[in-house]
């Protein structure tokens, strides 16, 4: 890991344009540019939620009676 690696010779690298007092890529050596992000995300409309449905709001005030009747009934037994 003690071997350094020094930045590559412009002159010598392949690909590079000599201009404007620096080396730049010419055209066609990169790829195209990317297409824009939300271009390809599906429709968030169909995926959202109306809420609670009956069933889970049903079973959780059955669970908040039964906890409240059990706290009652305790209180009343003291």
């Amino acid at each position: 890991m003690s071997e350094s690696h020094p930045d590559p010779d412009p002159r010598r690298t392949p690909g590079l344009e000599g201009g404007d007092g620096g080396s730049s890529v010419p055209p066609g050596e990169t790829p195209p540019g990317e297409s824009s992000t939300p271009a390809g995300a599906p429709d968030q409309n169909a995926n959202t939620p109306s809420g609670w449905g009956p069933a889970p709001m049903i079973a959780l005030l059955v669970l908040v009676v039964l906890i409240a009747a059990f706290f009652l009934a305790y209180a009343v037994a003291l």
